[in-house]
């Protein structure tokens, strides 16, 4: 604070001075949102999950709208890839009635991806500092991408391979005949899977950027991140066996490599800033 000086004896009267009004607006600008309760956040948690629901939920109904199309897309792949006048066999009545509303609500949740990862946001926005509130267009656009992008990988990579291995047991003495439900359980969470796995780089982008992670946090820990790779694709994968989860922990690998990078970009600042500290 500065005095001003008024001549004939005034009475002089305080005056901020401006590198005070630059420490407030700083502090400002990491101030919180209000403090929530338990049962606040709670109520929160309800109002996102029932939105999230709606959203995934108009999603079902455009993809249920286009439903054959979807069907053609999912199992032509595996139907090519049978032993020659061969097909996937349902047994159930209700089996394949079934098929088609897993495959429109898979449909849907990608449809709704966008506006699911914006409950997301929504649902820790509260907790962030103002300045890190406005990181939520980045976010939603970052984490929607990467999940169309995992279950793409998912539908023309890895479930291809995996499909292929067990359609390759077949010979003179064992005929593969796969069931349509089981066939495609193994699809969804594949594609599921693939979908949270491809978020790694957007979890690393932001946690470096709110300064929680570093590049040489990364790289000193790297050892440890592979064996928590190879567990995690022995856990995530639908099956024993090696073919899907090498082909789920090489991605996951490469992510990891990918994200160091940009923690090394993004939290560059930071980290000398703490550095020089």
């Amino acid at each position: 604070m500065a005095l001003v000086k008024f001549p004939g004896g005034a009475t002089p009267e305080l005056k901020p001075d401006e590198d005070d009004f630059h420490h407030d607006s700083d502090h400002e600008s990491r101030e919180t949102g209000g403090k929530m309760s338990f049962l606040d956040h709670l109520d929160e948690l309800r109002k996102r999950i029932v939105w999230s629901v709606v959203f995934i939920f108009a999603g079902f109904l455009i993809a249920f709208a286009f439903i054959q199309k979807l069907f053609e897309f999912i199992m032509l792949p595996l139907q090519e890839m049978l032993p020659v006048g061969q097909t996937l066999v349902y047994t159930n009545p209700s089996e394949a009635f079934i098929l088609y509303i897993k495959i429109a609500a898979i449909g849907g949740l990608i449809l709704a991806s966008p506006a699911v990862m914006s409950q997301v946001w929504l649902f820790i926005a509260p907790g962030l500092y103002t300045n890190e509130k406005k990181l939520a267009i980045p976010f939603v656009v970052l984490s929607s991408t990467f999940f169309i992008v995992g279950a793409a990988f998912s539908h023309y990579v890895v479930f291809p391979l995996a499909w292929q291995f067990f359609v390759s047991f077949t010979t003179d003495y064992l005929t593969f005949m796969p069931r349509v439900e089981p066939a495609f359980s193994m699809y969804l969470r594949l594609i599921i899977a693939f979908g949270l796995v491809f978020q790694m780089p957007t979890v690393v982008l932001f946690l470096a950027k709110m300064g929680i992670l570093t590049a040489r946090f990364m790289l000193k820990n790297f050892k440890y991140a592979v064996l928590i790779i190879f567990i995690a694709s022995a856990i995530l994968t639908p099956d024993a066996s090696p073919v899907t989860q090498l082909a789920m922990a090489g991605p996951m690998l490469f992510l990891y490599l990918v994200s160091v990078g940009l923690a090394w970009l993004f939290g560059k600042k930071r980290y000398l800033e703490e550095e020089e500290e």
